[in-house]
């Protein structure tokens, strides 16, 4: 039955409604992942075997469509030849294996690994790092894999030199051809090698992530996997006439056509808002041109039906070739299809847009025609077989050309626009081959290595989780070392013997190392790892305690001498990162905010001191919260810390230790003192630490709120709700805890 039109009041029949079309905006997003160390890019090493494998096969693969693979094997009846950089263990040239195989493999089990990888770390960005290195080391590897390849060949020639001259003149010729054929050579090279990744990712990766991250539709970054599959992937621009006549139509690329994608663009996006409003945005526009499928809605596939809908897409269609029609590319448009087949049989002897170009232009036309017969192999008559194909294109197979154009032009857009997006995400990625870039960005935790599985326990140490960092500081160094020196005493050997030689000798015992040394401090980190059991707080906290037995030791014997004795304070600071490092020559240097936040935890205020020395009582860490006048006269609360001889800890070390073991409430009767009159305000805990296999050690922790002090005498004045933390250290409190412990046995 034919349509009924229906009319408005006006007596025009009503245009249909267009259809309502699907939107998509290419993206890749890296959130989570750290910068490398020069703050811009991503910092990836891939693995070495998989490394290897690629340049192999690339190689192979250049040689095989550069047409060399017989001169390169005539390599292997040559002596030692070429620079060094050349030459495998044997003193031969290096040579690509032919084990492609080996590569594919190497491939799916580095992708599957880097999968696994984020699915522990909860971060899909981490294998779209890794898919975007594998990018990024397969495009740069095509071009220097094809400078290798034409060096050996060059090397091999000079062993042909007054010697065998017919055979050097062939293989001169070949490698002119080589050079010429380079842009070709590469294409092939790259199209082969996204059919590799196209079968990797169909017949694992795809199933693999399903398997570990739900279905595709679940996350955004699941809508960024499409741009690895994309046929401009290995392409140099995406404007590469070849590509685009096999898989999606043959835009112009000079500047005078006038079917070149930039003004085809625009003409479509006349088309679009012709039948959307004037209204509609660029961006709207340019995310429709994203669905190659629109296209379809609009003006279907040019075969009539008799459909309201086909009616509809009959009637969009007519404006689209008239369109084309009026900005005179529709000639363009059928050639685009017409100069296929005949690329394989004039090109590259003739540029792919003169050929086209001739099926259209009858000047351009006598041009072509003229080199085919220059050549001689050559016959023009497919040439004017097409020519007169596009001539006779007339009605409705002219608008199943505008249509099927419609739907490649859109495919077309859709890729270049993901391989822009791609371009600029493979930007944010460093592939470091520098071997002290590769530590440094190690040991700051910035480096992301994709290894093969069997390559996996070859890395040197698991990633550092957080860390935590203690300062032992040495009061009033500067007037102990002139007092040794007034007495001829030598304050070197006094500082080594009882400071850091002993705590050197504790270090391994805990798995503490060396951060920084100076003549009056010395600080220490403990690095708490992946797949470590977590109990850097609790054992930085008996280490500390160790150290300060051990100064108190050496103490004792040295005032029985009449010697000066060290007097300490210690802060311990967790941080819940990894610390970040500079690198002087070899030597590593930390940089934490856990080292400023140490230092000012051991510290001791001279008015603090004078104040709590005499009458500290068991507790050796105090802090007091006082109002003062800034420079500006302007009122402002200071922290007086008061620290001689004790361990101060900050909140997150306290929380840390608080998960790490247990800590249980103790309540033992010790020596009021000032600070500490009101009993409410401090609470003590007590805990086991787990040293090695039988080693157990006790620690008492204080917590204990800021008061609010007159900083003129040091009189309380309230509490606040802030708390500091001590580690305590005086043997009366252990010893208290001793006579609990016993009393409760008997």
């Amino acid at each position: 039955m034919p349509r009924i039109p229906i009319f408005r009041l006006g007596g025009a029949p009503e245009k249909p409604a267009p259809p309502n079309l699907a939107a998509s905006t290419p993206f890749v997003s890296l959130e989570g992942l750290s910068v490398g160390v020069d703050n811009l890019r991503h910092d990836v090493v891939l693995s070495p075997k998989f490394v290897e494998e690629g340049r192999a096969q690339i190689a192979r693969l250049i040689a095989r469509h550069g047409e060399l693979e017989g001169l390169l094997s005539a390599e292997a009846a040559q002596p030692a030849q070429g620079p060094s950089w050349m030459r495998n263990q044997a003193g031969r040239p290096a040579r690509p294996k032919n084990d492609p195989g080996g590569w594919k493999s190497s491939l799916t089990e580095l992708q599957v690994a880097s999968l696994n990888r984020a699915k522990k770390e909860f971060k899909l960005s981490v294998d779209l790092l890794a898919r975007l290195a594998v990018t990024k080391f397969v495009r740069t590897e095509m071009n220097q894999q094809f400078l290798q390849v034409l060096e050996r060949c060059r090397v091999l020639l000079k062993s042909y030199d007054n010697m065998r001259q017919q055979k050097a003149h062939e293989y001169r010729e070949k490698l002119a051809a080589f050079q010429v054929r380079k842009r070709i050579i590469l294409r092939k090279t790259g199209q082969e090698l996204f059919e590799t990744l196209r079968e990797v990712e169909k017949s694992t990766l795809v199933r693999t992530r399903r398997s570990l991250f739900g279905e595709e539709t679940s996350g955004g970054s699941y809508f960024t996997y499409p741009l690895f599959l994309n046929r401009l992937l290995f392409s140099e621009d995406g404007r590469d006439d070849y590509l685009c006549a096999e898989h999606y139509v043959m835009l112009g690329n000079w500047d005078r056509d006038p079917d070149r994608y930039g003004r085809m663009r625009e003409v479509a996006s006349v088309f679009l808002r012709s039948q959307y409003g004037e209204e509609v945005s660029a961006e709207t526009l340019d995310s429709w041109m994203n669905v190659p499928e629109n296209a379809r809605q609009l003006v279907g596939t040019g075969t009539p039906e008799d459909s309201e809908e086909a009616l509809a897409q009959q009637a969009r269609l007519a404006e689209w070739v008239r369109l084309l029609e009026d900005e005179r590319v529709m000639e363009n448009v059928i050639a685009s299809y017409h100069v296929v087949p005949l690329l394989s049989e004039y090109a590259p002897r003739i540029n792919p847009q003169q050929l086209k170009n001739a099926l259209i232009d009858r000047t351009e036309c006598d041009r072509v025609e003229r080199m085919i017969q220059e050549h001689g192999k050559l016959s023009p008559n497919s040439l004017y077989a097409a020519v007169a194909k596009v001539a006779s294109c007339r009605g409705a197979e002219r608008a199943k050309v505008a249509a099927r154009f419609l739907g490649d032009f859109f495919h077309y857009h859709r890729d270049l626009r993901r391989l822009e997006i791609l371009n600029a995400a493979l930007d944010t990625v460093n592939l470091v081959s520098n071997e002290r870039l590769q530590e440094l960005s190690r040991v700051n935790g910035t480096l992301y290595e994709f290894l093969l599985p069997e390559e996996q326990g070859q890395t040197n140490s698991e990633r550092v989780l957080r860390h935590v960092v203690l300062k032992a500081d040495v009061r009033d160094s500067t007037r102990l070392t002139r007092t040794m020196m007034e007495k001829g005493l030598n304050p070197a050997s006094y500082f080594s013997l009882n400071f850091y030689d002993p705590v050197n000798k504790l270090l391994e015992k805990y798995g503490a190392q060396k951060v920084f040394l100076e003549g009056d401090a010395i600080i220490l980190a403990i690095l708490e790892r992946e797949g470590e059991p977590g109990l850097a707080v609790s054992r930085m906290c008996v280490l500390a305690r160790e150290i300060i037995e051990i100064v108190r030791g050496y103490n004792e014997l040295m005032q029985r001498s009449g010697m000066p004795g060290l007097e300490l304070g210690l802060g311990i600071t967790a941080h819940e990162s990894a610390p970040l490092y500079l690198m002087d020559g070899e030597h590593q240097i930390m940089i934490s905010e856990a080292l400023n936040e140490s230092d000012r935890l051991s510290s001791c205020n001279k008015r603090a001191r004078k104040v709590m020395e005499p009458q500290a009582g068991p507790f050796h860490v105090y802090a007091f919260q006082a109002a003062e006048v800034d420079e500006n006269g302007n009122p402002e609360d200071v922290i007086l810390s008061f620290n001689l001889g004790g361990i101060r800890m900050n909140e997150m070390a306290f929380r840390k230790l608080q998960q790490e073991i247990t800590l249980e409430p103790l309540r033992v009767k010790l020596p009021a003192s000032l600070a500490s009159s009101d009993k409410g305000e401090y609470r003590l805990f007590n805990a086991t630490v787990p040293v090695d296999r039988d080693i157990f050690r006790k620690i008492v922790v204080r917590e204990s709120r800021i008061p609010r002090i007159d900083p003129a005498d040091f009189s309380v004045k309230g509490w606040t709700e802030r708390k500091y933390y001590e580690v305590c250290t005086d043997p009366a409190i252990y010893a208290a805890l001793e006579k609990r412990k016993s009393a409760g046995r008997s």
